[in-house]
């Protein structure tokens, strides 16, 4: 009998595969909905490991806190307004409905109240780009427009970290620390490369899955690599 494929061992959910959930401070998300504008000050900004983007830790003049992703330029001490009426300057953060056409927006909720998921990558951003009745146009950094309800709330600014992959690993090293921090595991080994007792694709005088790589969706896990469910085959015609 062969060894179990990777993926089959991560479904198991032990700590080999689990994130390091101890070495993160908190998750960056907004506080809960409210109908009246709240006030806070900036008292730190943390760096999460794994993350990219530092931690901004914002108390509120009614003593809550929160953790949220850092805006380009934010500092300790600043003042931060958070809510309807705020205005659109950069690090307050406000529905969408109330930020200006052209405005660089980030970590935008999809559902008012979900905390913030979009746009959230260091020197990502979106772009709002107008209005229809109670949605907001945006576009996200993908270049995709999507409508928002007018309600969901954003960070204005851009999120802090930017130009972060331009600087090259360099080395396997850093590489290895990169990804330890995420809890994925790296090096990974080309399924061809293995012995046919190892992985599907495995075995062969060369190094080739030699049979169709697309599998269906319930196909076994044993036997679940490769193209999952692809919804074509073959190469795209012009």
């Amino acid at each position: 009998m062969g060894k179990r494929l990777r993926q089959q061992r991560a479904g198991r959910g032990t700590p080999t595969f689990r994130s390091p959930k101890h070495i993160h401070p908190g998750p960056g998300k907004y506080p809960p909905l409210s109908k009246e504008l709240v006030e806070g000050r900036v008292v730190d900004l943390i760096h999460d490991p794994g993350r990219y983007v530092p931690l901004a830790k914002i108390v509120l003049d009614n003593g809550t806190s929160f953790l949220t992703p850092a805006a380009e330029g934010m500092y300790v001490g600043q003042r931060i307004q958070i809510g309807p009426g705020a205005k659109p300057e950069n690090g307050n953060i406000l529905p969408l409905g109330e930020a200006p056409e052209g405005t660089q927006v980030f970590n935008l909720e999809i559902q008012p109240g979900d905390g913030g998921k979009l746009a959230r990558q260091s020197g990502s951003y979106a772009i709002v780009v107008g209005r229809s009745g109670k949605y907001t146009i945006v576009k996200l950094p993908s270049g995709k427009q999507k409508a928002i309800l007018n309600t969901a709330r954003a960070t204005i600014g851009i999120p802090a970290g930017a130009g972060r992959i331009e600087k090259p690993l360099l080395k396997a090293g850093n590489a290895y620390h990169k990804w330890k921090r995420k809890a994925h595991k790296w090096p990974k080994v080309r399924g061809v490369a293995m012995n046919a007792a190892s992985h599907p694709h495995g075995g062969g005088s060369h190094q080739s899955e030699s049979h169709p790589t697309t599998v269906a969706r319930e196909t076994p896990p044993g036997r679940k690599v490769g193209h999952i469910a692809a919804r074509r085959t073959g190469r795209r015609k012009r």
